[in-house]
């Protein structure tokens, strides 16, 4: 018998797949209550977010895929409780109108459950040549992507985030990027963490309090993270401004 606290470091079957996406689904339903703007009439569905740093680990790898979890050079999946991200990218007009964009480039990256980002050369560690856990998926007629990640880990000095970038079509000559960071409610950090693989990694999160970046906005950020099986899921509806 499986155990449901299992960490899975394999490729989900469809079944698995399917289930995780349906939890989103229901996740963008529950996540957010009507809210009211100070004039009394409804907030618009997709809300413009704040944007943040890029941060120093974006690589423009050019992989087109939804599942980020892998090496592509290996197959080698890394470790940690199973992610679903569905984004839905909207353009907010002058008067609050929510139109989806089709055709937009929506990119994630991000730590593994030790902290480390592909790709890249750190102090405290090398993973030149590897691409685990990036990748970027193409916004449909309804603007949405689907992405299959882990519950990203933590690395000093930082809350725990995941990085996107949006890129819209180029309309005249000229495309749109948008580039910020999800971020993650504290109690369900600090569950995913008590477990392995991530209690493996020893020292002190920082908390989102805690972190000058998340102060920029965080708070609008947050993924409405739902469990599902083994793993969780969310939805995240991102309203942009092209104009």
């Amino acid at each position: 018998m499986r155990n449901d606290d299992e960490m899975v470091g394999r490729l989900l079957t469809r079944r698995e797949l399917v289930a995780l996406f349906g939890a989103a689904a229901a996740a963008t339903l529950s996540a957010r209550p009507a809210a009211q703007a100070p004039s009394g009439l409804p907030v618009p569905a997709c809300v413009v977010q704040p944007q943040q740093t890029e941060g120093p680990y974006f690589v423009d790898e050019m992989l087109l895929r939804s599942d980020i979890r892998s090496d592509p050079a290996t197959g080698a999946v890394k470790p940690g409780a199973p992610l679903a991200v569905t984004v839905v990218v909207s353009e907010v007009s002058s008067g609050g109108t929510c139109t989806p964009i089709r055709n937009a480039q929506v990119d994630l990256w991000q730590c593994d459950a030790a902290g480390m980002y592909s790709d890249v050369q750190d102090r405290t560690f090398d993973t030149v040549g590897q691409k685990f856990l990036r990748g970027h998926q193409i916004t449909d007629a309804s603007g949405k992507v689907n992405f299959v990640t882990i519950y990203p880990g933590w690395y000093p000095g930082r809350a725990v985030h995941i990085h996107f970038k949006v890129r819209t079509p180029a309309e005249a000559g000229r495309g749109h990027e948008f580039t910020s960071q999800f971020y993650f409610e504290e109690s369900l950090s600090d569950a995913v963490f008590a477990r392995e693989p991530y209690s493996a990694h020893a020292g002190q999160r920082t908390l989102n309090t805690r972190d000058r970046i998340y102060q920029g906005g965080g708070s609008e950020l947050m993924l409405p993270v739902t469990q599902s099986g083994t793993g969780y899921a969310a939805t995240f509806n991102l309203g942009i401004r092209t104009s």
